[in-house]
């Protein structure tokens, strides 16, 4: 075996290093929004490299959510000052 390739895993062994269930596994598919799979026939296989970046893409850490709630406090204080103004 070529040590060069990657490890391939199947559905219930990715799900197990995630720790979600296999039903959010298909739903992340089904979404287009879990980690990076790959399809052999009908047989899904994950490579430990994409799950390791996507623990890493949705990791808190790393991935800050945008500043939406300031800006929309922003927007509402604004839109109340021009129209106290008028």
């Amino acid at each position: 075996m070529d040590s060069a390739a990657p490890q391939l895993l199947n559905e219930r062994e990715a799900a197990k290093i995630l720790a979600v269930s296999i039903a959010a596994m298909r739903r992340w598919r089904r979404e287009r929004r879990g980690p990076r799979f790959i399809r052999c026939e009908r047989c899904i296989r994950y490579t430990i490299a994409d799950l390791v970046a996507f623990v890493e893409t949705n990791s808190s850490e790393v991935k800050k959510a945008p500043d939406s709630q300031s800006a929309a406090e922003r927007e509402v204080r604004d839109a109340g000052a021009t129209t106290q103004t008028t």
